[in-house]
């Protein structure tokens, strides 16, 4: 039975789209704000070097899409643009920032207090999705569903981001799961 919420939500301010690689979950985010002239597009993504032409021809797509009054961002800090006045923002996608997160805080190095540094991140970033007065739409990846890392690594990358998505999902007014370039509402 699907939960419906008490107060009809014709915009909702905080959207969080879910889907495995190249589920379509972008485009679909793109679509929720198609009517909007100004969007804070925030990449959380590294940009691409010359030693990647895979990831530039995917980062390509993503701009030839948007339209080009879209503002891009390049950043990992996203509770001051969501802190922010502003259009409507666009992430994508939180994969990207927590895999950029993990690494600034020294996770994947193992440096002393790496664990509390991203727990903090992760709060800080909880707390402007949560207090945030500008319409969101925030990507992700679902990968719990998908094969089990084989390394130590890989399976607290998982973990971390299964969490994550949890969490940022329940401060969510709209969920949508897109599966094979299907959208289904979650909340």
């Amino acid at each position: 039975m699907r939960q419906t919420s008490p107060v009809p939500l014709r915009r909702p301010r905080r959207v969080f789209v879910l889907g495995g690689a190249r589920s379509g979950k972008s485009s679909y985010a793109e679509g929720l704000l198609t009517r909007e002239r100004a969007v804070d597009y925030v990449a959380c993504g590294t940009p691409a070097g010359p030693d990647d032409p895979e990831w530039a021809d995917r980062i390509a797509l993503h701009r030839a899409r948007r339209p080009a009054s879209w503002r891009t961002v390049e950043t990992l800090d996203l509770a001051s643009v969501l802190g922010e006045p502003g259009p409507p923002v666009l992430v994508d996608c939180l994969t990207t920032w927590l895999a950029g997160t993990m690494d600034e805080c020294g996770v994947w190095s193992e440096q002393p207090g790496a664990d509390g540094r991203l727990a903090a991140a992760v709060d800080d970033l909880l707390a402007a999705w949560a207090g945030t007065r500008r319409r969101v739409v925030a990507v992700s990846n679902e990968v719990g569903s998908g094969i089990v890392p084989a390394t130590p690594s890989g399976r607290r990358f998982r973990d971390e981001l299964g969490v994550l998505n949890a969490r940022i999902a329940a401060g969510s007014q709209r969920v949508w799961l897109v599966t094979a370039g299907l959208p289904q509402r979650l909340r």
